[in-house]
This record gives C-alpha cells, structure tokens and sequence, in this order.
C-alpha cells in the first residue's frame, strides 16, 4: 500500500535551476552540508545516540524523502530536537538501554505513514483550505524568530568573530553577483574559521585522533509499550511543525509543496526516513530551517544540490576524519552564518503576507496576533512563570510553542473565517 503513494523516481521532476556543472553542484551542496552538519551532531551528542549513524541515517532518510516527493522539494532531512526530552526519558527508565528508544521512533514514523495515507484518501484540497496566507505567514516568522536566539547563544562564544562572518556573507549576497553570490555561506564560514585558527580558537586534536574509516555504530531497535507511549506522542506535536516547514520550503521557492507533491507525500516521506532511522539507531528525522535559509540567500532550489549533500552526510558517517574536521568550526562562525539563515526564514513569512495581500481586518490580525504571541511568547512565560502555555498529551509531551500557535491559529481562522479567504 505504501509503495503505491510512493514509487515515483526522483529524477521525474526537480524544481529550481538546474545545476549542470558538476564542480559548482558539489561546492554548493557542501555548503548545504555544513548549514545541517552542527545541529544533526548535537541530538546524538545530548542523547547518547552514535553522530555517525546520524549523518548516515539523515543522508538515506533524506534520499527517502526525494524518492516519495518525485524529487520536487529541496529538503534536507536532519536530527529532530523534538524527540530529545522523550529518548532521554526512555534512556533513564529501561536503564540507558537507548534501543527501546528507536522501537518508539519506528512506531512514530509509522503514525506518520497513517497520517499520510489517510491524508491521501480524503484528499490535499481539505488540508489546503485550513492554511490560507494568515495562517501561513505568521507560522513562517514564528519558525525563524524561535530559531534566532539558539543562533545568538553560538554567537556568544566571540561575537567578533560571529559578526565579521555575518558581514562577510552580507556583504558577498548585496555586492556580489553570479555564483561566488550563491557561495556566500560557505566562504563567509571559511573566512571565519581562517580568522578563528589564527585567533586561537580551534582545537584540531580531534582530527589527528580520528580514524580515517571506520563503520557507524548501527543497533538493532526494541520494542515495549512503555516506551512507544513515551516516544510515539510526540508526532501529535511536531505535525504542525511540519506543515509549517513544508510550506516555508515552498514560499521560499515559490511552489505550493502542500499540493504538488503532496502533504501525503511529504508526511510519508518523514515518515519513512524516521522509521529508517529508527531501524539503524539514529535519532529521528525531520526537515531543516538551516537548509530552507540557504535556499532564501542562495534562490538555488535545484533539488539534486540536496541529494548530493545527502550522499556526503552518507558518507561522513563512514570517513571519520571529515566529520571531526567539520566539528572543529568554531561555534560562534556557525552563529553569525545561522543569524542570516534564520533572518531570511522570518522574512519569507512577512514576504507570504505581503505577496497574498491579507488585508488587516479585526478576523485576519486576531488570527495572526494570536499565532504570533503563542509561538513567540509560550516559552518566555513558561522560563519567567513556570507556567506551560500548551495541551498535555501525557507527563512527558506536551503540545506547546510553534505546534501549538499554529493549531490555535487553524481553528481560529476556521471560526472567524468560515468562507476561508484571506479578503474578508
């Protein structure tokens, strides 16, 4: 059943400007590598999960998802932050034994694999009639301001060295134009890591330790129903999430991915990547905002540029040297570079307002405001009141933040919107 959704090649059909010289597709996709390379490290790193059956995991899982998207959306699949408070959960009841952690993220994907077949059944059109540009627009913002100060806390580390590498990548995309423009991050990274090793700031011990080659720690999962209840929830809360991603990738490239490929395909391909994931012993997957902002400054969707870089992360989980070598970038190079990233994140949410031309009634700026404060301002209230502005699913999960902001802003809009256009 599931083959039928997904069976097309992911060489049918790409979007964007195709990149035909190979040199310059391999330069940029190792710029894309380097956006996703720190965060899909650090799940495995806080949960105790092998780095190298990450990348190896996020590479297939990626592949995956272009082969059940007909190779239509420039993701890249990466480590879920979602799934860390619940494998840390599952780690510290059934003794650090993380395999009954993967059993759970196998069933988590499969919730996903239900959702999308069901999703196909009823059709796309009903899910698209709930995501008009008020909606939309402030999920977009709320997903690149959430992101910021995770950006500004790596800055912190040297906020120098963080702005000359913010600057030299401005500066590159205003003054600059052809290829060397869409090059901005990976040389304004170089340029920074160039200033840091100078400065004193890397560390290059652990390339020398590494081992050239050496095989990802792959582990078979476990299943209980103790743990699948801690773990299996979670995809109740990063749903929206998703859809919000899915639909930030499309603004940013101008195409409605929520119709062509398909939230069905999309889900499904989340779906599979995770329960892949799951199977080897890596963390979960989902769909990057580092990647979407190298689209927004790079304007080069070509899907293959993905692909590519899902083959290197595939073979980083093999080549021990690279991947250490990679984790030597100093963190507040990667903080000035992801402050842009995150910015332009933002923008293609004021962007999709403006484009859509909402108008600003009473209906349409409660809907936004609400989406806007909810996700926005849920986690300062719960840091300064202990207060959990959200829907508890269990002890553990809890439907907060970006998920929750965009699941109240669905069913206000639907309410005071019921003809669904953004002109009333």
């Amino acid at each position: 059943m599931v083959e039928n959704v997904c069976t097309a090649s992911a060489a049918k059909a790409s979007t964007g400007t195709k990149v035909k010289n190979g040199s310059k597709k391999v330069i940029l996709a190792l710029q894309h590598l380097i956006a996703m390379f720190g965060a899909t490290v650090l799940v495995p790193m806080l949960t105790g999960l092998d780095p190298s059956v990450a990348l190896f995991s996020a590479g297939v899982g990626t592949l995956i998802f272009h082969l059940c998207t007909e190779g239509k959306v420039p993701v890249f699949l990466g480590s879920s932050f979602a799934f860390i408070p619940v494998i840390l959960t599952v780690k510290e009841l059934y003794n650090g034994d993380l395999a009954y952690a993967q059993g759970g993220m196998i069933i988590a994907g499969l919730i996903y694999v239900i959702v999308s077949l069901f999703i196909k059944k009823i059709g796309v059109e009903r899910i698209q009639k709930y995501l008009p540009p008020q909606v939309v627009g402030p999920m977009i913002v709320v997903i690149g301001l959430n992101l910021i100060p995770s950006a500004i806390d790596m800055a912190s580390n040297n906020f120098l060295i963080a702005g000359i590498t913010l600057l030299v990548a401005l500066s590159i995309n205003m003054f600059v134009k052809g290829f060397i423009k869409q090059l901005s991050i990976l040389i304004a990274v170089v340029v920074g890591y160039i200033i840091s090793y100078f400065a004193g700031a890397v560390d290059t011990s652990a390339v020398s330790q590494a081992a050239f080659f050496s095989i990802p720690n792959f582990r078979l999962p476990k299943f209980d129903i103790g743990a699948i209840a801690i773990i299996a929830p979670v995809v109740l809360a990063v749903f929206m999430e998703h859809i919000g991603d899915i639909t930030t990738n499309g603004q940013v490239v101008g195409k409605n991915f929520i119709e062509d490929p398909g939230l069905n395909r999309t889900l499904l391909g989340d779906g599979l990547a995770t329960i892949f994931a799951g199977i080897v012993g890596g963390p979960a997957n989902t769909t990057y905002g580092e990647n979407t902002g190298v689209l927004a400054i790079t304007k080069n969707y070509d899907p293959s540029i993905l692909r590519l870089a899902a083959v290197f992360a595939v073979a980083l989980g093999f080549i021990s040297k690279i991947g250490a070598f990679l984790t030597t970038i100093p963190k507040e190079v990667m903080g000035g570079i992801s402050l842009m990233l995150f910015s332009m994140i933002s923008l293609v949410g004021v962007q999709t307002i403006k484009n859509n031309k909402v108008k600003f009634n009473a209906r349409n700026v409660i809907v936004m405001v609400s989406i806007l404060a909810l996700g926005l301002g849920s986690s300062i209230v719960e840091k300064k009141f202990g207060i959990t502005i959200g829907i508890p699913i269990n002890e553990d999960i809890k439907i907060t933040g970006l998920s929750f902001a965009a699941l109240v802003g669905v069913i206000l809009n639907a309410i005071l919107n019921r003809k669904g256009t953004a002109e009333n």
